[in-house]
């Protein structure tokens, strides 16, 4: 991470959360820094290492490792929920397709995909759950990005043995789909109106409205 990023990041969460401002105790001796309990946080997130591991590093004991980790979640999605973590409103919705469109994709809302995260630090108890295809644990990511790498759909955190399918069943991406309280995503094709967009996905994926696959082998004007 650039320092730039890594300053600007601590500055904005300690708006909302004094816990990261540093202070001094009874003898006016200086408290743990921002910058000590942020590198931490950031460590056990990154590298997926265990709470009392960075004592050696940033001098940080393990139960304020975990209460700084705590702290800097919940303080990060109060900073940067309204902007960065929500799902796309109707005035995003319609620039999408609009961007889609000029690219020769009218109606689609984005790529719909799985990838799987290395869980180095998987306690051996739980190996089993968490190993699938890859013969070693890991940590399944469903996302949907813009072009322009707007992360506005990410669902972490499903064991690895599961396929896309079953993630997909478990993720929240089209709950408000189902409800009926999706931004409408209105387009012509082929002198067809429609009223949802669409995501390109591969071939695991179900057969449903809103999900086109890819035709590997096209015979036919049909097909």
């Amino acid at each position: 991470m650039r320092r730039s990023l890594f300053v600007s990041i601590l500055h904005d969460i300690q708006q909302v959360n004094e816990y990261f401002i540093q202070t001094r105790d009874a003898i006016g001796a200086p408290r743990l820094s921002g910058v000590q309990k942020m590198t931490a946080a950031l460590r056990i997130l990154q590298y997926g290492v265990l709470a009392d591991a960075v004592d050696k590093y940033i001098r940080i004991g393990e139960s304020t490792t975990i209460a700084t980790l705590n702290f800097f979640t919940r303080s990060i999605v109060a900073t940067y929920e309204a902007v960065y973590l929500r799902s796309p409103n109707e005035v995003d919705v319609a620039r999408l397709l609009q961007e889609r469109e000029q690219r020769g994709f009218l109606g689609m809302l984005g790529s719909l995909d799985c990838m799987h995260w290395c869980w180095d630090k998987c306690p051996s108890a739980q190996a089993g759950a968490y190993t699938g295809h890859y013969h070693k644990p890991t940590v399944v990511l469903e996302a949907v990005v813009t072009y322009d790498l707007w992360i506005w759909h990410a669902f972490f955190g499903m064991p690895g043995s599961l396929n896309d399918i079953t993630v997909l069943d478990k993720s929240p991406l089209f709950s408000k789909l189902t409800r009926g309280r999706a931004p409408a995503a209105n387009c012509i094709i082929n002198n067809y109106e429609y009223t949802i967009g669409y995501y390109l996905a591969d071939g695991i994926y179900p057969r449903w409205a809103t999900i086109v696959k890819t035709i590997s082998q096209p015979q036919g004007a049909k097909r």
